[in-house]
């Protein structure tokens, strides 16, 4: 049987499957509706920056150029990364560019064996079902059909469909004098275009994550004083200024092995549940101790802006905000921006915005909504037939956060999030490389499902009411042991039981990873 593969997506998780796949000799073809690599990074606002240091989030095997000496990269400089490690592995080659896959249909009879096997051998090329991808030229609108024996998806969820607050009829942007944008809008646009578009304009940013913020401080310095931009959330979120905590830079706090002694971690034996329970004191301990530092470090109490939950819920269910754009409470100081908090009623009125039933309106000449995206719909869109569809919750539950137990032939990369999303994509691109070589074999339905199951009921243990998409932040070193122990090779990465144990984990400590 022939054994095509087609990757959607040219951003990281797509460049990683496809220079893995190659390396088994595969022949993927990517298909990507931008005309270049980058997938969310080409679409972002110009101060935004790399959330990760620059050390922890970076290929395996291909360094960043000397030049580039920011803690932080800018978006352009992450850019040309991904572009220069495109050319390096001869990646580009593999890529359609302006090719956008409108949707995926799987041909073939599904029969009893799918319902206890993947494709009822628990090999990738098993069955005799094939996926047709209807496939759309950007420029010239003409469709075509391609025919793959599996997919790999790769389309991000932090991108191509926002989430828009609903409003009733007579109170939403259709009565408002001035323009309404979402953020994905905003970032899509030109520097020069956007920067235009805010100049000398009252702007005011709806939205209490990291979007929000570059795209307040972007405004701010825009306009200054005279044109304050106004920052609408519901929601305070732990934001770092950097990642020192008290002269300690947090990875040694929650990206090592000892970090992880103190939760309880999917799976576990009785040994590790009695470890992760008499150091929950502890676990309290470092999440109160990084909170005080960040209320001395910040005005957060002055301004409001102390969340309601705790660092370690946020930073287990990946709500996090990140690193804050410089100096952004300088300009809070100022006034030139404005933070107003609301318990969620807006509505439109023509001059502006009506919060919380206030009797006078927040005057405005542009909102920007910066309310996220709809990542679980999205995925669910690709799906042509409603069967694969309904199988999409908003969690996406997956074997391995990898593969979807009643989707045959499908592999979906980057939707489970993790300390480095670029290292954990990569760990798994080299996992489904091995896997669809035939050296991993998938276990049964029942028990792919169980698998996930536990997984999802850890992430909901710390993440509690803030779970509503998947997050291994807090227990990643024990999903990449996982990945680890299913290629055969040896999950602990470090020389010593001290370093093992106390030393943070990252990027470099997966080098030749299947030679271990």
């Amino acid at each position: 049987m022939e054994r095509r593969v087609g990757i959607i997506g040219a951003g990281t998780s797509g460049l990683l499957a496809c220079k893995y796949l190659v390396e088994k000799g595969f022949q993927p073809v990517v298909f990507e509706a931008e005309d270049g690599v980058g997938g969310l990074w080409r679409h972002t606002t110009e101060p935004t920056k790399l959330q990760n240091s620059r050390e922890s989030y970076k290929f395996s095997d291909f360094p960043w150029d000397s030049s580039v000496k920011e803690e932080h990269p800018s978006n352009f400089q992450v850019l040309q990364y991904l572009d220069s490690y495109a050319k390096k592995f001869g990646i580009l080659s593999y890529i359609r560019f302006n090719s956008k896959v409108i949707d995926i249909d799987y041909v073939g009879e599904v029969t009893e064996e799918i319902t206890q096997f993947w494709d009822g051998t628990g090999t990738p090329f098993g069955s005799k079902g094939k996926w047709h991808l209807q496939v759309q030229d950007t420029r010239t609108l003409s469709t075509e059909v391609c025919e793959v024996e599996f997919v790999v998806l790769c389309i991000g969820k932090y991108s191509g469909l926002p989430k828009m607050p609903e409003f009733p009829t007579g109170e939403g942007p259709e009565v408002f004098k001035g323009q309404v944008l979402h953020s994905m809008e905003f970032s899509s646009m030109a520097n020069e275009e956007a920067a235009e578009l805010i100049k000398s304009k009252r702007v005011t940013v709806v939205g209490s994550m990291k979007s929000a913020y570059d795209i307040a401080a972007e405004c701010a310095s825009a306009n200054g004083r005279k044109k304050p931009c106004t920052m609408v959330q519901r929601t305070a979120h732990w934001f770092l200024p950097d990642f020192n905590i008290w002269g300690i830079n947090l990875a040694f706090l929650y990206f090592n092995r000892f970090s992880e002694l103190l939760i309880h971690k999917p799976g576990e034996s009785f040994f590790f549940s009695l470890v992760a329970t008499l150091f929950s004191p502890l676990r309290w301990a470092i999440s109160k101790f990084v909170e005080l530092n960040l209320r001395w470090r910040m005005p957060l109490d002055k301004f409001g802006m102390v969340p309601n939950h705790s660092f370690l819920k946020e930073f287990s269910s990946c709500q996090i905000g990140g690193i804050l754009p410089e100096n952004f409470y300088d300009k809070v100081e100022k006034g030139s921006i404005v933070i107003k908090r609301t318990q969620g009623f807006i509505r439109f009125c023509k001059e502006g915005l009506i919060i919380d039933g206030e009797l006078k309106p927040l005057e405005t000449d542009l909102v920007i909504f910066a309310t996220g995206f709809k990542g679980d719909q999205k995925l669910r869109n690709i799906f042509k037939c409603p069967i694969f569809q309904n199988l999409i919750p908003s969690t996406v539950p997956l074997y391995r956060q990898i593969i979807h137990a009643r989707i045959p032939q499908v592999a979906i990369i980057g939707f489970a999030e993790g300390m480095s999303n670029l290292l954990t994509s990569e760990l798994r691109c080299k996992w489904l490389a091995s896997f669809l070589d035939g050296n991993i074999e998938l276990p049964s339905v029942r028990e792919m499902e169980k698998e996930a199951k536990i997984w999802e009921d850890s992430m909901k243990l710390y993440g509690g009411g803030n779970y509503w998409k998947s997050c291994i932040t807090s227990c990643n070193i024990w999903y990449n042991d996982q990945i680890c122990k299913d290629m055969g090779c040896n999950p602990r990465r470090k020389k010593g039981l001290v370093a093992e144990l106390f030393l943070p984990y990252g990027p470099a400590d997966y080098v030749d990873l299947s030679t271990k």
